[in-house]
């Protein structure tokens, strides 16, 4: 039976050279080294190493194991991880991608509550928007993504496990000098002559097909996936903008007004894994914040 340690001290070896050079690396003796070589090449039934001078090259069944070992090693850490958390989340790691607003309102409050009653279990953030986010979340490179959508879209996300969270509601913002900006609230066809200040590519499409459907086409000036700097953009006066009531919320508008849009714009805020993931112990307990922390 080959063991786990030993494909390690293979790969040093090979990375390295020499028994000596991989003993250093993986902090153990020279002796230790070969004494588990010649124990991987018993259990493998060949001669993995030949020595050349003052180096080791592989042999052709020892370049093959070589090739196979980070798969088997990763998928023993993998291994390790999950069964670790299913002991009792004493460890664990979760990968977490989110929108920036998201990022701003939602994710502290569910990381802080999380780190107090599993501060064995560690996350890591990284920003996207949708639809970036489902794609890393597809090609395993994280474990939740926090997603939106504007109105449920048919087999999106069939193949998910979605945890809705909230709904969040699209907000007008307003120069404080505008002649709309005291009003109790706005229609988007009263602002059909404004020059428009537009967010993130799904939100851009957005407010172009509301637009449309209240009969005119908007005048975008500028663009930017940036909040503040929407933000700013219309307290400086150059325009209008409508955004997602967490946006507007994780950032103080100077010189801004904001005003409830009619009839309401609202988009679905979820939370995203997928089936397998969503069994992990770390993984769930970090949705279930997630939720907490959105209801209240």
């Amino acid at each position: 039976m080959i063991e786990a340690r030993h494909l390690r001290v293979l790969r040093a070896v090979s990375a390295t050279g020499s028994f000596s050079a991989a003993a250093r690396e993986l902090g153990c003796t020279q002796p230790a080294v070969s004494q588990q070589m010649k124990a991987l090449e018993a259990s493998a039934g060949t001669t993995l190493l030949i020595r050349t001078g003052r180096e080791m090259r592989l042999t052709q069944a020892g370049e093959a194991l070589v090739r196979h070992a980070s798969g088997i090693l990763a998928g023993l850490t993998a291994a390790e991880e999950e069964v670790a958390a299913i002991a009792g989340l004493r460890a664990g790691r979760v990968r977490l991608v989110s929108f920036p607003s998201g990022s701003s309102t939602l994710v502290p409050g569910a990381l802080a509550a999380l780190r107090a009653e599993h501060p064995g279990t560690r996350v890591s953030l990284v920003e996207a928007e949708p639809p970036r986010s489902v794609d890393l979340l597809r090609e395993g490179d994280c474990d939740i993504a926090l997603a939106f959508r504007y109105g449920a879209t048919g087999g999106e996300w069939d193949d998910l496990v979605v945890r809705p969270l909230l709904t969040d509601r699209l907000i007008g913002l307003l120069p404080e000098g505008h002649r709309l900006a005291e009003a109790p609230s706005v229609s988007i066809g009263e602002l059909a002559e404004e020059s428009w200040i537009a967010g993130c590519p799904r939100c851009r499409r957005q407010l172009v097909e509301v637009c449309e459907e209240s009969g005119f086409a908007p005048h975008i000036d500028f663009a930017t996936d940036d909040y503040p700097a929407v933000m700013g953009l219309v307290g400086a006066g150059l325009g209008v903008a409508v955004l997602p009531e967490l946006a507007v919320e994780s950032v103080r508008p100077k010189g801004a007004r904001a005003v409830p849009v009619e009839p309401a714009i609202e988009r679905e805020i979820v939370a995203l894994t997928l089936p397998d993931l969503a069994r992990v112990p770390a993984v769930a307990a970090t949705l279930d914040q997630l939720a907490r922390t959105a209801a209240r």
